[in-house]
Formats: structure tokens, sequence, C-alpha cells
């Protein structure tokens, strides 16, 4: 025989508050790590591309050097001759002067001697480079924070980078 089943009376259950979400705390961690890595990794990538667009003042530079060496081979003197001007010379526009943010420009030009000079502007302001005949290459200025390498001897194209 089947004992009939005797309705249940409506037991309370009771119903546990599960939390959802992060606490206060843990937002403030997670915000204090990101805060720690922008920190570290934005200077970081400021000079990295600071770094590549520095290359742009010696390829400038080195290009020029070897148009100034072919004008001398042809002309034997880095003065203008007749029609013909030296390639850094005023009267060759300054936009074919120019490379990404730097302006070359001719310094001391002699018959037998030259210096030709990049000056940067916006990103590279305050980096002036400089190459003379003998390729006796120096870093006139560098921008920011960066040191003047001692001897100069060399174009500074890292932070801290030493010639």
């Amino acid at each position: 025989m089947r004992k009939a089943l005797a309705p249940h009376a409506a037991a309370p259950t009771l119903q546990r508050c599960v939390a959802r979400g992060f606490t206060l705390i843990e937002v403030m961690i997670v915000v204090a790590i990101v805060a720690i890595l922008a920190a570290v990794a934005i200077p970081s990538y400021r000079d990295y591309i600071l770094r590549g667009q520095l290359i742009d003042a010696t390829t400038l530079l080195s290009t020029f050097r070897g148009n100034m060496e072919r004008y001398f081979q042809d002309n034997r003197t880095y003065l203008a001759t007749g029609a013909f001007n030296p390639p850094c010379a005023a009267a060759i526009p300054v936009a074919q002067r120019t490379q990404g943010n730097f302006i070359l420009t001719c310094g001391a030009l002699t018959a037998n001697t030259y210096t030709l000079v990049a000056t940067g502007s916006n990103a590279t302001a305050g980096f002036v480079y400089a190459v003379t005949e003998t390729d006796q290459r120096s870093t006139t200025s560098v921008g920011g924070s960066w040191p003047t390498p001692v001897p100069n001897t060399c174009w500074v194209v890292k932070r801290g980078q030493a010639c």
C-alpha cells in the first residue's frame, strides 16, 4: 500500500546573497599596477620614437656629405662655380635640404672645407648635428634631458650614448 504524501507546508528557504563585482580595494590595486607600468612604459616609448626620428638627421648629413664630395670631384672646389651650385647652397630649395624634422644648412663653406649642420624642429627641437669634409661628426646640442657626449665625436642617437 502506498502512503499518501502529505502536502508540504511552505518552508522558508534561505537565500544566500552572492557578491558580484569587485571591491574598491581590488580596483585600486589594479589602478596602481597600471599606473606603475605606464610610468615606465611611456617615457621609454617616447625615447624609442625620438630615436627613430633622429636617424633622419644622420641620413641627411651622410647623403649630403656624399653629394658634396661628388661636387668637389667634379669642380675641385666646394664653392659655386659658374651656374653650378654645391648641394647645400642657399640657392637649393629648403624642401630639397629637409628630411623628417631636420633642415640642413652649410656653415663655414670655403673652397676646401665645409661644415654641414642638421637642425631639428618640432619633436626633435634642440637636436643639432654636424659633419665636416674630413668626416668629423659631432652632436652640437641635444634636446630634452639627454646628456651631450664627451668627447663630442659622434652623432648621439640614443639617450646616454657615449662616443
